[in-house]
């Protein structure tokens, strides 16, 4: 990014045109208490070589293995033509298009994206996009209060199978928002059964969250669960795995009507792990709730000499319109993210969707099947399952995890933090990025570990 350094002789001229002598007095409004005068925890700057050093030192420590984690972000095969075409320089530099005229390419882009992802859902609109699935799960809530006008209270039951970290980002953003969030027990199946709602049955619900698969990787009976809400004039709130529905039925066929709205994270679509982030949170909904959902979308129509063109159709967010009609203030378009999730299905097709969540499925399956017949293993819940399931040790996960990295398998999500009722749980997931031996070769080590014996 260029630089563009102000002389002593530049900032002086600066200060002498609004009347101030230095640079402190533009900053005299702050108590004399509140200010640093000294950054002694700072220290001196590095030269360049002596920064690149550190960095390649530290890229040193990353190491690389077999991944079994999943929990909300997935290790999938990535098309080596999805970042390098996202990587182009007029997507890569590209922030937003808020000059929809200039921006032709980039609004394009984005209007495959959001066809590709209504057809995926099942919904009637897409949003470009949202910060990442817990985010979009949040935004998801306070749409719900604001388009149900069937419901007078603020009330959304949280199944507790939904991803404890997606529940904390909850709290964090409807705190201050007068939203009431019920937390849903779970069944000894590892999913909401209809009696966890019989003490709803005649209280005004705003909302009812459903993911599917949820955190523990099991199914939920959507379709009992979303007509509950409907017979309750209660939204239903999808949360997705969107590889997922190459394989399963589709959110807007939940039931007799369907999810009103349904997010999520959209990381497994091409985007890498990266450490962390940066992802992007998807949002579809039914037509009749399109002028409550955040964020912007794009439309395709036809200009005055016939030609096709695409522009920004609704544009919700605060620098759009009057700051009290925003319907978000912090929902942004993840451009570059969407770029490459658009290639990605692009690329892949519904065909090669259903190839990838078809293939992840046979590996939980098999490995599944594997473990359990370790001595002491044994699988928490037995209702059927998507790409990831749960089973319990004989001793504690934290031990045999760190020893499993040792020799380059990472080999699960620890619950006996997250859910210490399960005593030593373990969160396990594949894609199809395994081999068979790659799951014999996990089966081999971890019974190893707890037995002795390969």
């Amino acid at each position: 990014m260029p630089f563009i350094p102000h002389t002593d002789v530049e900032i002086q001229e600066m200060l002498a045109t609004i009347g101030d002598s230095t640079i402190n007095d533009l900053f005299d409004e702050i108590p004399s208490h509140l200010k640093n005068t000294t950054l002694a925890s700072i220290p001196t700057g590095l030269t360049e070589m002596e920064l690149s050093h550190i960095m390649r030192a530290r890229l040193q420590e990353n190491k690389t293995g077999l991944c079994f984690l999943g929990a909300g972000a997935y290790e999938h095969h990535i098309p080596a033509a999805v970042w390098d075409l996202a990587s182009r320089g007029e997507f890569m530099t590209a922030y937003t298009p808020y000059q929809a005229e200039a921006s032709q390419g980039t609004l394009q882009l984005i209007y495959e994206y959001q066809t590709m992802m209504t057809s995926l859902t099942g919904m009637d609109y897409s949003n470009a996009s949202l910060y990442d699935g817990a985010s979009a799960l949040a935004e998801a809530l306070l749409m719900a209060v604001r388009a149900n006008k069937k419901s007078k209270s603020a009330t959304i039951l949280i199944p507790k199978t939904l991803h404890p970290f997606y529940r904390q980002t909850l709290h964090s953003i409807t705190r201050q928002q007068n939203l009431s969030l019920f937390d849903l027990p779970y069944s000894d199946q590892g999913n909401t059964s209809l009696t966890a709602l019989e003490p709803w049955n005649h209280q005004d619900v705003c909302g009812l969250v459903i993911q599917q698969p949820n955190f523990f990787g099991s199914f939920e009976a959507v379709d009992q669960l979303s007509n509950w809400a409907s017979e309750h004039n209660a939204f239903v709130i999808a949360v997705t795995n969107p590889i997922s529905l190459g394989l399963i039925k589709e959110p807007g066929k939940w039931g007799q009507k369907g999810a009103d709205i349904v997010c999520g994270e959209g990381q497994p679509l091409g985007i890498p792990l990266a450490g962390g982030g940066p992802y992007f949170g998807f949002m579809c909904c039914k037509k009749e709730w399109v002028r409550q959902m955040p964020g912007r979308i794009v439309g395709r129509t036809i200009d005055s000499t016939g030609k096709t063109g695409f522009t920004l159709t609704l544009q919700a967010r605060e620098q759009h319109i009057r700051r009290s009609k925003a319907t978000s203030n912090i929902c942004t378009n993840q451009g570059l993210l969407v770029t490459a999730a658009t290639i990605y299905m692009s690329l892949l097709g519904p065909a090669g969707l259903q190839k990838v969540a078809l293939a992840s499925h046979h590996n939980a399956q098999q490995l599944a099947k594997q473990l359990t017949q370790i001595a002491g293993v044994e699988l928490i819940f037995h209702s059927p399952f998507f790409h990831e399931f749960t089973i319990r040790l004989p001793k504690p996960p934290h031990t045999l995890l760190a020893n499993l990295a040792k020799i380059g398998i990472y080999g699960g999500v620890d619950l006996s933090v997250l859910y210490p009722e399960l005593g030593n749980a373990l969160l396990v997931c594949t894609t199809e990025t395994k081999t068979q031996q790659d799951l014999d070769f996990y089966h081999q080590q971890l019974s190893h570990l707890l037995t002795g014996c390969s």
